[in-house]
């Protein structure tokens, strides 16, 4: 008797969640990807701050959801795991193409692509498979994806503004890990900025207004 691991295709509905509404008035529109743990509905939250008028914040959501702790009272979501990546990436690169285009983001405003924790690694792959040139790119407390080179992003103009944050008490990023990091994506962005905030394994508002604008 084998055991065989087999495949289907099928259709799926998953939601994603806003902030503040899209007008002729707005200045930046921001793709903003959650980290592990967290509802899209939640997270869009922490953006709430900006000014309402010219922000307009859209969060995906990830697909794969969680109990979280024993009680099972509350609920988190995943975007990968070592599962099955390479299939799973697909699937959610091609629900990120359906609400980017089901958001029609108009061509006047400022197009932020931000990743926290989990989330880099989705915005990162999402801007190099689908060449997406956004006016800047932020990576808040969260790892390179390992298989992306320099040559993945030779579509991006050298003006986008690039930029990763991490906390300076954050738990998850040791200083020599964090170094040998920062010399590889250096060589694949090269026009990165690198800088920390007071705190640990959080987003930073201010710290993000701070490089972007």
């Amino acid at each position: 008797m084998s055991n065989q691991e087999k495949a289907v295709s099928y259709n799926t509905t998953n939601s994603y969640s806003t902030l503040n509404t899209l007008t002729p008035e707005t200045k930046n529109v921001w793709l903003v990807f959650h980290g592990i743990g967290y509802l899209s509905r939640y997270f869009v939250h922490l953006f709430a701050p900006l000014d309402k008028k010219e922000n307009y914040i859209i969060a995906p959501q990830a697909p794969s959801k969680f109990y979280k702790g024993l009680d099972y009272r509350k609920v988190g979501s995943s975007w990968l795991t070592k599962e099955n990546t390479k299939i799973e990436t697909g699937n959610v690169l091609r629900y990120v193409d359906a609400v980017v285009n089901a958001e029609d983001i108009p061509n006047h405003v400022n197009f932020i692509v931000l990743g926290y924790s989990q989330g880099v690694s989705i915005a990162s792959r999402w801007i190099a498979r689908r060449r997406i040139n956004c006016d800047a790119f932020v990576m808040v407390s969260g790892g390179f994806p390992k298989e992306l080179t320099k040559e993945d992003f030779d579509f991006m103009d050298p003006n986008t503004k690039v930029a990763h944050i991490v906390g300076n008490e954050d738990p998850y990023f040791e200083i020599e890990k964090v170094q040998a990091e920062k010399e590889r994506v250096a060589q694949i962005l090269p026009q990165i900025e690198f800088s920390t905030h007071e705190g640990g394994h959080e987003l930073n508002l201010k710290s993000i207004e701070n490089v972007l604008f």
